[in-house]
This record gives C-alpha cells, sequence and structure tokens, in this order.
C-alpha cells in the first residue's frame, strides 16, 4: 500500500504522510467511526470519509459545502488547541437517519475541556470583525448547520453536528 493513499477498505488502519504534510499520521478506520492524529494534514482524509456518506444520499451541493466548512472549522480548532502544547488523537463518527433525511456527526477528543457553544456571538459588522480574532469558526457552524450541540463526559469533548440533506429555506 502506497503511503500517500487512502482507501476506503472498513477496519483498516493506515500510517500517512508525503504529500498532505511534514509528518506521518495516524488513521484507524472502523465501521462508521474515523480516528485520526489531531493534526491538519489528516483533514483530507477525514473529508474523504465523510464524504463517501454525502454522496451515497446524494446531497446537494450546498448541504456537501457547508458540511465541509463545518467539519474543517471544527477540526481545524480540535488540532490547534485541543492537545496544546502536544498532540493527541480526534475520533469522528458519521450516522445517516435515512427516514428523516439527515446526517449526524460526532466529533470527540480527550483534549482540553472547552465548550465552544459558550463563545459569545461575534460582532462581525465594521472595525470589530477587522481586528477581532477567534470565534467566527463555531459562529459559522451553527449558521449552516442544523443543530449544535456539546458536551464534556468521561473525560472526553463531544460536539455533535447535524444537517438534513434538505437545503435551508
Amino acid at each position: 500500500m502506497g503511503s500517500d493513499t487512502v482507501n476506503s477498505f472498513d477496519d483498516e488502519v493506515f500510517h500517512l504522510g508525503g504529500s498532505w504534510g511534514k509528518k506521518d499520521f495516524f488513521i484507524e478506520r472502523k465501521d462508521n467511526t474515523i480516528t485520526v492524529e489531531a493534526v491538519k494534514e489528516a483533514f483530507d482524509p477525514l473529508l474523504d470519509f465523510i464524504s463517501e456518506y454525502l454522496i451515497k444520499n446524494q446531497c446537494s451541493k450546498q448541504v456537501k459545502a457547508e458540511i465541509r466548512l463545518a467539519v474543517e472549522e471544527i477540526f481545524v480548532n480540535i488540532c490547534s488547541y485541543a492537545y496544546e502544547p502536544g498532540n493527541g488523537e480526534a475520533r469522528i463518527s458519521c450516522r445517516v437517519v435515512e427516514d428523516q433525511s439527515y446526517i449526524l456527526i460526532q466529533f470527540t477528543d480527550t483534549g482540553i475541556p472547552f465548550n465552544p457553544l459558550h463563545k459569545e456571538t461575534p460582532d462581525i459588522t465594521g472595525k470589530q470583525f477587522e481586528n477581532k480574532q477567534g470565534g467566527f469558526g463555531i459562529h459559522l457552524v451553527k449558521q449552516v448547520m442544523d443543530e449544535v450541540t456539546y458536551e464534556y463526559r468521561d473525560g472526553m469533548n463531544i460536539l455533535r453536528i447535524k444537517r438534513f440533506f434538505e437545503n435551508k429555506g
């Protein structure tokens, strides 16, 4: 198996590197869950994993783009802050509820406890928007997802996003 490819086999473990970044990183896939080292280089394989569910359910381009945006914002935050200054893993699970036409994606990490939903809604107007750092990512996630929930349980941050397959009206 080449070191720069991800194959979509269930119950496989991959150690990848090369074209995605400066170091090797860990990926394990089992059933509807992928566990990745929380490094930004693991984003593309993570997105491929989630895309399988979106393609299978024939999501519109808008829904795919909104889910991609949310997944990227959440994963980059885990990579950047959850294990600072070290590193750890993120476990991402996908579940499609076909009779109700939605996808539920759960992000779990054992990093620093942090509830992003407690962040104030940022002021996105004027100079404050230009000068302020942080808070915009979770704001975007809340805007494009139908439901976002967080809990801290058993030493784990658990963030769930839910998106119906139909476009928002």
